[in-house]
């Protein structure tokens, strides 16, 4: 293949839900990235949050079409024969902005081009055109042996959004699983796994486990989900603090590959984080802390676009006090980790 040519694939991505310090919440999307040679083309976009039109949630039609459109096989859905690549993670609609390009056939060959920010029916690419990004040519066969799947319905499923909360406090749990439909993650709260149907457990992608349950109980739900065959993440929860607890379950329901993620590693520890993004990206460092009447304390305490590599960020002492946690959040990954003295 000539060096003009990019590579072009598919990648299961999500963008991470959660509960936010100030009582709003961040839906949970999941849906399949394009894959430009070797790394996740949202990657380029350095601090957007969007998703790409072939999200896990959207109708099957819809998604037929966004494909279809992909493929070249239906008109574009904006003038110039521009394609939607990322849009609005909450609502989807043109207006709160989205990423487009024209997609294009040049002889057997697919080219994306002209990206831009667009928020009205035309783009202005001399206001709002990311001119640092393609335009990137594929080999039509490659391409569209990639997305042609996707209509035969062969594509690898998405991962599943169920989580199974198993512990004492009833209480927590309830408000843990209120937490997690609300960004769109199903849960279900039991005591004991051991009558839950083998085809059921398939359905998990996590089990997450409170702080009151023994060891050997843990193992034994282990076990189960070995017995039946299902690939379940295990969430040992730190701490009765539900946004924690829900950054847990996210973090365990990103199964990406190192390299599609955009944070990979926290440590707290001496009265500093560090931490490592593999792309120039918004970081954003939330602590939370019980202190000695079990009360529960959130302060956001860093937020700033960091460039690739690792990166040490210290943290207040007042904030680490007790028995403290930090959640770092990337548009589309988030670590937690305990503070360590």
């Amino acid at each position: 293949m000539s060096a003009e040519y990019a590579t072009f694939g598919l990648a299961p991505a999500m963008r991470a839900g959660g509960v936010l310090t100030n009582g709003g919440y961040q839906v949970h999307r999941e849906f399949l990235d394009f894959i430009v040679n070797g790394s996740p083309l949202l990657f380029q976009l350095c601090d957007l949050d969007a998703v790409s039109p072939l999200a896990s949630d959207v109708p099957p039609a819809i998604f037929t079409a966004h494909v279809r459109g992909l493929l070249l096989e239906a008109d574009a859905p904006l003038p110039g024969g521009r394609f939607v690549i990322y849009g609005c993670p909450e609502c989807e609609v043109l207006a709160c902005g989205a990423v487009t390009a024209v997609i294009e056939a040049d002889g057997p060959d697919v080219i994306w081009r002209d990206f831009a920010w667009q928020t009205e029916e035309r783009a202005d690419l001399e206001r709002n055109g990311y001119h640092g990004i393609g335009p990137f040519r594929f080999d039509g066969a490659a391409y569209r042996e990639a997305l042609r799947p996707l209509l035969d319905g062969a594509a690898e499923p998405a991962p599943a959004r169920r989580v199974l909360l198993i512990g004492a406090r009833v209480a927590v749990l309830a408000k843990l699983a209120a937490a997690l439909r609300t960004i769109g993650i199903g849960a279900e709260i039991t005591q004991d796994a051991s009558g839950v149907p083998p085809e059921e457990l398939c359905t998990y992608g996590a089990v997450a486990f409170g702080r009151a349950v023994g060891e050997a109980d843990r193992a034994a739900v282990r076990e189960q989900f070995e017995r039946a065959g299902a690939e379940a993440a295990f969430v040992d929860g730190l701490a009765p603090i539900v946004p924690l607890l829900v950054a847990q379950v996210e973090s365990a329901l990103d199964r990406r590959a190192v390299p599609q993620r955009r944070l990979t590693r926290l440590v707290a520890a001496d009265g500093e984080a560090s931490l490592e993004v593999t792309s120039a990206c918004r970081v954003r460092l939330t602590m939370y802390r019980l202190d000695r009447l079990h009360r529960t304390h959130a302060e956001d305490v860093f937020d700033a676009v960091l460039e690739p590599g690792r990166h040490r960020i210290a943290l207040d002492p007042r904030a680490t006090r007790g028995e403290s946690f930090v959640v770092a959040r990337t548009t589309g990954s988030v670590l937690v980790a305990p503070v360590i003295r």
